[in-house]
C-alpha cells in the first residue's frame, strides 16, 4: 500500500541520510545494551461533506517509533528516536474520479545528549515554542493545527542546544540545513544553498515567564515572483524578531508578537507583522469547564510601526470532561476581515490504548485559516479537510 516513498529534497544538503544514519548508529551501538522501546500510533478516518459526497475522504496512517536510551553515569544521558510517517488517503467527489495519495517518509530521526542543565539534539526533530495556543505568530518551524486531535507536524533537520539555569531561565540556540519546503507561516522556501540559525531566551518574570526569539535565513522568492534571479536578486536575507510572555494573574494571560523583515524592495513583501493576545480560565462548573480565547492580527506594513490593513481573527475554545472516558470540546472562530465564522465541535472517548473522535464542522467553503502566511495575510483560499460543512470519524490506537 505504501509503495510510493517520499524523497526529502533537502537531504542532499547538510544532513544527508548517510551521515544521519552514521550518527544514529553510533548512538545505537552504545545504547543497545541499555533501555529501548518500540511503540507507535495507528489511526484511520472517514470524512463526509454531504453537499459534495457522502464519503469524501478515507485515510490510514501508522507512525512506528523506536526509542533507545542509555545513562553512562549519574550526570549524562544519551538517547535517540526514530519514527516514520506512513499514510494512504483516498478522496472522493461527485462526477470526478477518485484520487489517491500514499507516502512513507521520516517523521523523527534525532540523537540527544543531555544532563540536568543542558541538552544537545541533532537530526530531524520538532522545534516549537511560544505562549499562544490557537493563533501562533511563533509558529516558525511547525504547522500544528489546534483542530487536529493528533497534533501532527513535520519536523526540521537541524542542531538544537538548550541550557537551563537554576532559576528556570533557559537559552536555546539552533542551526538548520536541508529544509527546502516552507515551514510555519513562510510564503517562500529557504535558499537551498544556505543555512538558517537563531536563538531564544526564556526567563521567569513575576508569576510567569518572558521570551525573546530571533531567527535568520535567506529566503528564496524566485518561484513566487516569477522573475529570473539575473533580473532581480530573489535570494534575500530575512530576519525574524519576536517577544512572548505568559502569566498567572488569577486567569492565564499571554501574548505573542513577531516582526519579519525581508530585505527586498517590493511593496507588501518587506515586512510581516503578527501579534496575539490570549487568556484562559477553568470555571468550577460540573467537572470543570475550561474556556480559552485569543485575538490575532496579521498585516504587511511598509514600515515596522506603520498602519496597514490585514487579517483579524478571534476565537473561543471550550473544553469539558463529561466523565472519566468522555470529553467534549469546541472552537468558534470569527474572521473579522472577511465577515466569516468557523465552527468545530469534537466528541472524544478514551478506552486505554484506543481513542475515538467524532468531529463536526461548519465552515466557509474557502478556508483562510491555518494555511500559509499568504493565505492569512492576502486572504488566499487553501485546501482543507475542514472546508465547508461535514463530519469526520477518527479511530486511534496507541501501543
Amino acid at each position: 500500500m505504501f509503495a510510493q516513498v517520499a524523497r526529502h529534497q533537502g537531504m542532499n544538503k547538510g544532513l544527508t541520510y548517510g551521515s544521519l544514519l552514521v550518527l544514529l548508529s553510533c548512538g545505537l551501538t552504545s545504547a543497545i545494551a541499555q533501555t529501548w522501546s518500540l511503540h507507535g500510533q495507528a489511526s484511520s478516518w472517514l470524512t463526509s461533506h454531504p453537499e459534495d459526497s457522502p464519503l469524501s475522504q478515507a485515510g490510514l496512517r501508522y507512525i512506528p517509533e523506536l526509542s533507545i536510551g542509555t545513562k553512562p553515569d549519574s550526570t549524562f544521558a544519551a538517547d535517540l528516536d526514530l519514527s516514520l510517517n506512513a499514510y494512504a488517503v483516498a478522496g472522493f467527489a461527485r462526477s470526478q474520479s477518485p484520487t489517491y495519495e500514499e507516502k512513507l517518509k521520516p517523521y523523527r530521526a534525532w540523537i540527544r545528549v543531555s544532563s540536568n542543565t543542558f541538552e544537545v539534539r541533532a537530526g530531524l526533530q520538532k522545534l516549537s515554542f511560544g505562549s499562544a495556543t490557537l493563533f501562533r505568530p511563533l509558529m516558525w518551524f511547525d504547522k500544528i493545527d489546534p483542530r487536529d486531535p493528533l497534533q501532527l507536524t513535520d519536523g526540521v533537520y537541524g542542531l538544537l542546544l538548550r541550557y537551563y539555569f537554576l532559576d528556570n531561565a533557559n537559552v536555546w540556540l539552533w542551526g538548520l540545513y536541508g529544509n527546502n519546503d516552507t515551514k510555519g507561516w513562510e510564503i517562500v522556501p529557504t535558499n537551498r544553498k544556505s543555512a538558517e540559525f537563531g536563538g531564544r531566551i526564556q526567563t521567569p518574570l513575576w508569576d510567569g515567564e518572558l521570551g525573546a526569539t530571533y531567527h535568520h535565513r535567506d529566503a528564496d522568492f524566485t518561484d513566487l515572483l516569477g522573475i529570473p534571479p539575473l533580473m532581480l536578486n530573489t535570494h534575500v536575507p530575512e530576519n525574524r524578531f519576536a517577544l512572548d510572555g505568559k502569566w498567572d494573574i488569577g486567569i492565564g494571560a499571554w501574548f505573542e508578537a513577531a516582526l519579519i523583515h525581508d530585505q527586498i524592495d517590493l511593496s507588501g513583501l518587506k515586512y510581516q507583522r503578527q501579534w496575539t493576545l490570549g487568556a484562559d480560565y477553568t470555571f468550577d462548573i460540573g467537572n470543570g469547564l475550561t474556556a480559552l480565547t485569543e485575538y490575532f492580527s496579521s498585516d504587511n506594513p511598509e514600515l515596522p510601526l506603520a498602519s496597514a490593513n490585514g487579517i483579524r481573527f478571534s476565537a473561543v475554545s471550550l473544553n469539558y470532561p463529561l466523565g472519566l472516558i468522555d470529553r467534549i470540546s469546541g472552537i468558534l472562530y470569527r474572521d473579522w476581515s472577511n465577515h466569516e465564522w468557523y465552527r468545530l465541535i469534537t466528541l472524544q472517548r478514551t478506552y486505554d490504548n484506543w481513542m475515538i473522535y467524532l468531529l463536526g464542522f461548519w465552515n466557509p467553503d474557502n478556508i483562510r485559516l491555518y494555511g500559509t502566511q499568504a493565505s492569512i495575510t492576502s486572504g488566499q483560499a487553501i485546501s482543507s479537510p475542514f472546508a465547508g460543512t461535514g463530519i469526520q470519524l477518527m479511530v486511534v490506537f496507541n501501543h
